[in-house]
């Protein structure tokens, strides 16, 4: 049976303003799965427009991902999208995986180039029977059969592009290819993500319609948010910065209660300034975990859960 796209599902009836999303990613062992699935379960009851599960760099978590996106899609009543990512794998390779996706009734599918492994601002390198571009597996996943196909988007720019300008021909050029939505990077200026749908837009009204669905993560964690910054080639805005550090405060460990709240502040006014400015969905990087992310749809009145 084939699934409900992602963009037919934002047109559906939800909970409050605007549909939510939610991000998991592949657990590296048992434990790590079972407090996933208990997650899962929470998600589940609060009716999530979709959920996505990422993929490791290089296939690092191919297998797992494979298993748990297909007991998303048949354990659960979720409607799972399934990362794809071009790095380290050859054409027969992505071929593969996505008919091991299709078979499980998978498809609603994320393609992404993908960072190389070990470290994500590496070379990245190409795989010699591989693909080159985002932009080429959307095609290629066009061709194999009748998927639904979202992309990323960076609100501040993807790291290796020369500039904004070039950023935004680069996911032009990925909707064009037949990518029905994108998902962004998260961030932590509005702005950013104001102003990439505004390019888009200038650069072609048809693709632009489409739905840009903005990333957010509610910080609970200064340490690990700017781990997070640093890897994804992004910055945190001095504002928000200096909110943080002041919650952290001077000893020698962050005071992470008090970084806890001024995050799920944060990622409130984030969502509820999307909100009043049309954003289609809020996606919410949820770490496999689901307190805080429900705490920022309560205030929002979009937790079902709540009323």
């Amino acid at each position: 049976m084939t699934q409900s796209s992602i963009v037919k599902r934002l047109t559906e009836p939800h909970a409050g303003p605007v549909p939510f999303s939610v991000e998991f990613f592949p657990p590296r062992d048992e434990q790590a799965e079972q407090r996933l699935w208990r997650t899962v379960r929470i998600f589940e009851r609060m009716n999530p427009a979709f959920v996505s599960m990422t993929y490791g760099a290089g296939g690092t978590t191919r297998d797992r991902t494979l298993r748990i996106t297909g007991q998303l899609a048949r354990e659960t009543t979720l409607l799972p999208v399934a990362h794809l990512t071009a790095v380290g794998h050859s054409i027969e390779e992505l071929r593969s995986m996505a008919g091991g996706y299709a078979d499980q009734g998978i498809t609603n599918i994320l393609a992404l180039r993908g960072d190389p492994p070990g470290d994500p601002l590496g070379e990245w390198v190409k795989h010699p029977e591989g693909l080159e571009y985002a932009e080429q597996l959307v095609r290629l996943l066009q061709d194999l059969g009748d998927f639904n196909i979202g992309v990323a988007s960076f609100p501040e720019g993807h790291h290796r592009a020369p500039d904004l300008e070039h950023d935004t021909r680069y996911l032009v050029s990925k909707l064009r290819a037949g990518a029905q939505y994108s998902i962004s990077q998260m961030f932590f200026d509005v702005d950013h993500y104001l102003r990439l749908r505004d390019r888009v837009n200038a650069a072609d009204p048809e693709q632009g319609a489409k739905p840009l669905i903005p990333g957010i993560m509610p910080i609970t964690s200064l340490a690990s948010v700017r781990r997070m910054v640093e890897l994804s080639g992004s910055v945190l805005p001095p504002a928000v910065e200096k909110r943080l550090t002041d919650a952290a405060g001077d000893g020698p460990d962050e005071n992470r209660e008090s970084v806890r709240a001024v995050g799920i502040d944060l990622a409130t006014e984030m969502a509820q300034r999307l909100i009043d400015e049309g954003a289609p969905c809020l996606h919410f990087c949820s770490l496999n975990f689901a307190k805080a992310t429900s705490e920022v749809l309560e205030r929002l009145g979009m937790n079902s859960l709540a009323a």
